[in-house]
């Protein structure tokens, strides 16, 4: 079996994908699953689904999402039947020999970033573009309210955009400025106030030999700033803006800026 939660909510027996059409449903597994191996309190299950306006037989009808939930997952491949547990704090669910999706990611980006401290920029982009792949969409199609899935889906988002640019450094490093030009501009367009995409913009367009518009895209970054939250960039972004007015020489190294 394998769960996939990095978007719209799969289950797979490798022969087909299984998805639930109930949301109530949909939310309990992923609440479940995003503390796998360890225990969901009811209490727990019961804010997901409602919040803070439970109805008056809340604790029945999670009673019956999850004997719904235990007999979806036999038809999806769980043919055992024990893939969630009850124990008298709450249920667990046991991944077993499952693989799962956020398992993957995380060990892509940490597999990434390893070879990216020790300089292997080809390994650490393919690790990188691959973990990027799994993720599908936004968590639950953008429907997570609960407080764990509303962290959860911040979590993946950040995480997105994180592994995004540590693929940008991996291919600056390889010097293929030119192919994340249009990425960056992109990302800037839907993510304004994340001045890393702003840093990355400007040292790409400096070594694709665009000096005068790497400065503009600082004046930007500080015209959006000044306007969105009434500050100036951040101390990195200021010395990049500096490097590049004086043509530092710092600025042709893998990695600078």
């Amino acid at each position: 079996m394998r769960y996939e939660l990095l978007g719209p909510l799969l289950v797979s027996n490798g022969a087909a994908h299984h998805s639930l059409s109930a949301p109530k449903m949909e939310m309990t597994l992923a609440t479940l699953l995003i503390a796998a191996g360890r225990v969901t309190t009811k209490e727990q299950l019961v804010s997901e689904l409602w919040s803070t306006a439970p109805p008056r037989r809340a604790s029945a009808a999670v009673h019956v999402y999850l004997s719904q939930l235990r007999k979806f997952l036999v038809s999806a491949g769980d043919h055992a039947g024990d893939a969630i547990v009850t124990k008298p704090s709450g249920y667990v669910l046991r991944l077993g020999g499952a693989s799962y999706d956020v398992d993957d990611f995380q060990q892509l980006t940490r597999t990434g970033r390893a070879r990216q401290h020790a300089g292997q920029y080809e390994a650490a982009l393919e690790a990188f573009e691959r973990a990027l792949l799994l993720v599908r969409g936004p968590v639950l199609d953008g429907t997570a309210e609960g407080p764990a899935l509303s962290a959860f889906a911040t979590w993946v988002e950040e995480e997105r955009l994180d592994c995004l640019e540590l693929s940008v450094e991996a291919r600056t490093a390889l010097g293929r400025h030119r192919e994340v030009i249009s990425l960056l501009h992109g990302l800037i367009a839907q993510y304004p106030l994340r001045e890393s995409f702003y840093r990355q913009l400007m040292l790409v367009l400096y070594r694709s030999d665009r000096q005068a518009e790497a400065l503009r895209v600082f004046r930007s970054a500080q015209k959006v700033l000044r306007a969105e939250l009434g500050l100036e960039p951040c101390r990195s972004l200021r010395r990049l803006h500096q490097a590049i007015l004086t043509s530092d020489r710092l600025l042709d190294l893998p990695l600078a800026g």
